[in-house]
């Protein structure tokens, strides 16, 4: 069975310091627009979703497991409601279910507090600013310069526009439609998926597990990728 590591916001940053995937074997997906990529017309999920459809299709893959983490674990989500027969399993990482808050104001809020940083400066720059609270004060040390050369791969305007993407996304009457067997992994101290968003999304899920990494924040797999593995891997291989 094939895997696909779908990333978040901050680029793909799934591999160890020695190079080699956190999931050998794997493959690590990057959405249009990242690591030289071509764009899409418009980032939306239907469309990110058709795209990861047209490259498994191009592959030859019918069935996946996806683990998907952050924004990756959204687009997760909306595969498995657009194509619920292509996925074996399924791996909820460090996510939500919908971009919080209805209120259209809040949207607003929120990409001018994300996108403040850039204003004036190159994504260079603006990285450690991007990343501001996602990565707790106990990450081991090469934790920080690894998610620093993932943001700092990314075009601004592929930032932008996936940052905007983001807050259209809700799939929260979806989530009790899954039927495969699905992973939820949280971080203890996650700030942008926070452990009681997974438990409630877990609870909606018929038979989910949850595993809840202690003292983590939203990069697990970059502080405590002992951890990420021993809680991801016997869940792909049973």
């Amino acid at each position: 069975m094939s895997i696909v590591l779908l990333h978040g916001i901050g680029g793909p940053s799934w591999a160890q310091s020695s190079g080699e995937l956190l999931v050998p074997g794997a493959l690590d997906w990057p959405m249009p627009g990242f690591c030289g990529t071509a764009p899409l017309p418009e980032m939306t999920f239907p469309a990110l979703t058709a795209a990861l459809c047209a490259t498994l299709d191009a592959r030859g893959i019918d069935r996946v497991t996806l683990v998907g983490h952050s924004m990756g674990g959204m687009l997760a989500q909306d595969f498995v409601a657009t194509h619920p027969g292509r996925v074996a399993r399924l791996v909820l990482y460090g996510t939500t279910p919908a971009f919080g808050g209805r209120d259209p104001s809040f949207a607003e809020q929120f990409l001018a507090a994300r996108l403040g940083p850039l204003e004036g400066r190159s994504m260079d720059e603006a990285a450690p600013d991007l990343l501001d609270g996602m990565l707790p004060a106990t990450a081991p040390p090469e934790a920080m310069p690894r998610a620093l050369a993932a943001m700092r791969a990314i075009p601004a305007d592929i930032y932008r526009a996936t940052l905007r993407c983001l807050t259209t996304f809700d799939r929260r009457a979806a989530l009790a439609e899954i039927r495969v067997p699905t992973l939820l992994i949280a971080g203890e101290r996650d700030q942008a998926a926070p452990l009681k968003t997974m438990q409630r999304m877990a609870a909606m899920i018929p038979g989910a597990q949850l595993a809840v990494i202690p003292g983590a924040g939203h990069l697990i797999h970059l502080e405590a990728p002992d951890a990420f593995r021993a809680a991801l891997l016997p869940f792909l291989e049973a």
